[in-house]
Parts: C-alpha cells; sequence; structure tokens
C-alpha cells in the first residue's frame, strides 16, 4: 500500500499593489473625495490589496494661499475617513493617500492617511517640504511609519522624502517590505532619453534597500502646472514592473516576502554590511 504524501506547503499569495494616478481638482474638496472613493471601491472590486494615490489628492496642489490650504483641510476625525474605511470592510485592503490636514492648532501638514477596514490606523506628516510647500505646511517631526498588514510591512513617506537617501534606509532597517510614497512630481527638464529623476530615486531606493517601492504621482495640469505623470512600481531589485503616464493605474502582483532577503551574493547582504562605524557623523564633512 502506497502512503498517502505529506500535504503540499501553502503558496503565499500574491499581493496586488495598485497605484492609480489621479487628476484631482484644486479647491473642490467634495469633488476631490468622491473621486478617492470611487477609486477605492473600483480597485477595491478589482481585487487590489494595497492601493496608493497621489499626494494632497484631496485638495489639490498649487494652493493660492494658505488660507485656501486651510480651507481644504481635514482634521483626523472628519467623516470622510469613515467613509473610505467602509469601503474596506470584508477585505484586508490597505489605502494610503495624501490630504492637507488641519492639526488641533494652526498649523497645516502635507500628510498621508494609511487606513484599513479598521479605520484610520496611521497619519504620516511629510518631514521634507518642497519649494512653496513651505510657505503653507509645517514640516512633520515624528519619523515614517511602518505599518504591519496582512500583506506585508508597508512604510509609508510622502514625494521629497524619497530624494533623502536616509529616508528609505530607516524604513528598510525598521522591516519595511514595501515603501508607499504618494506624491505630486512637477515636471522637469531632463535629456532625450532618460528617465524623471524622481523615477531613478525610487528605483536607486528600492535597490540600495531591497524593497518594493510604489510611488503614485497625479496627471492633469494645476493652475499652469504640470506633472511628471511618473507613476510607478518597482521591484525589490530596483526595476520597474509597471508605470503609467496620463491618468491610469500601475499594477503589480508580488511577494511582498521577497523583500526581507537581503542577500544580493553568497557573501554579501546589503543591511548586514552596512559600515556605519566609519560612516562619520551627523554634519561631518
Amino acid at each position: 500500500m502506497t502512503a498517502n504524501p505529506p500535504p503540499a506547503s501553502p503558496v503565499p499569495a500574491a499581493t496586488r499593489v495598485v497605484c492609480e494616478q489621479l487628476a484631482p481638482t484644486i479647491a473642490d474638496l467634495a469633488g476631490n473625495q468622491r473621486l478617492v472613493l470611487e477609486t477605492v471601491e473600483r480597485n477595491i472590486a478589482d481585487g487590489a490589496d494595497i492601493i496608493v494615490l497621489p499626494e494632497l489628492v484631496t485638495s489639490g496642489y498649487v494652493f493660492d494661499s494658505a488660507d485656501e490650504a486651510r480651507s481644504l483641510a481635514m482634521r483626523r476625525d472628519d467623516g470622510f475617513f469613515d467613509q473610505v474605511s467602509g469601503l474596506l470592510v470584508g477585505t484586508s485592503s490597505v489605502v494610503v493617500f495624501g490630504f492637507c490636514e488641519q492639526s488641533d492648532g494652526p498649523q497645516l501638514f502635507n500628510s498621508a492617511a494609511v487606513m484599513t477596514a479598521e479605520g484610520l490606523v496611521e497619519v504620516y506628516r511629510k518631514v521634507h517640504l518642497w519649494d512653496r510647500e513651505t510657505l503653507v505646511f509645517t514640516p512633520g517631526s515624528a519619523r515614517p511609519p511602518v505599518v504591519d498588514t496582512p500583506h506585508g510591512k508597508v512604510g509609508v513617506m510622502v514625494c521629497y522624502d524619497l530624494e533623502f537617501p536616509e529616508m528609505p534606509r530607516a524604513l528598510a532597517l525598521r522591516g519595511a517590505d514595501l515603501i508607499a510614497v504618494p506624491t505630486n512630481w512637477p515636471l522637469t527638464d531632463v535629456p532625450a532619453g532618460e528617465r524623471a529623476p524622481e523615477i531613478i530615486h525610487a528605483q536607486a531606493s528600492a535597490r540600495a534597500n531591497g524593497v518594493f517601492i510604489a510611488c503614485c504621482d497625479r496627471s492633469g495640469i494645476e493652475r499652469g502646472q504640470q506633472w511628471t505623470e511618473g507613476t510607478v512600481i518597482v521591484d525589490q531589485f530596483g526595476w520597474p514592473i509597471d508605470r503609467v503616464t496620463g491618468t491610469g493605474r500601475a499594477t503589480a502582483d508580488v511577494f511582498l516576502g521577497l523583500a526581507r532577503d537581503k542577500s544580493i551574493s553568497p557573501h554579501n547582504d546589503l543591511l548586514a554590511d552596512r559600515r556605519s562605524d566609519v560612516y562619520g557623523t551627523e554634519g561631518s564633512r
């Protein structure tokens, strides 16, 4: 009699990561909130596990004044967040999107929300402000979060943060498998045949840290400002899996657990090989 074979080991399910490049309308809070809700609902129906939307998607970006930004800001107890989490009930999905945050005081923050069916689980306040953002927002002072999800550990930062190598490195050291990056990348001139510098940063950060990175840019023209439309999902080796231009979405089915293997040769490990003892102290030249 032949013995029954042992049961096969379960095959881990892939995680579907979606970055939808939207064109929010400046100063139309209600309309942008509807756009977010419609986008989340559609992607949940399509099986998305992690959804990343643009920076400041609920307000638009090119404010004419701090007062205009304040009129479009939301507090953390805004009912809109309940509406988003309501769309996630019965799923293990995670949504990350940017919003203009009104603090309990007068400060405004360029923030990213992390949503699950449980509600608003994290808010990250952008640490590195770009250009005229400094006239509107207060920079965040807390480190970016790494959120435990059923799909893996998700780190969060916003746009310009990615250009500081310490940021993705810090998230990788804390175990992030994927870094979600809501962005608004202003269009800039690049040499013929070259990629936008922000995409180069994303690829380099993914490769240097062995993490997946999902950058969600925006589209449209806002008060004369054009955007890179550079939405991209990058694998843990630094190669783009999917990208999009215009209005649309980048989608990738990935095994985020692969980011936990930092070996790049039989004798090298991206994190274990670090020599912090010779890198110098903060402020040294």
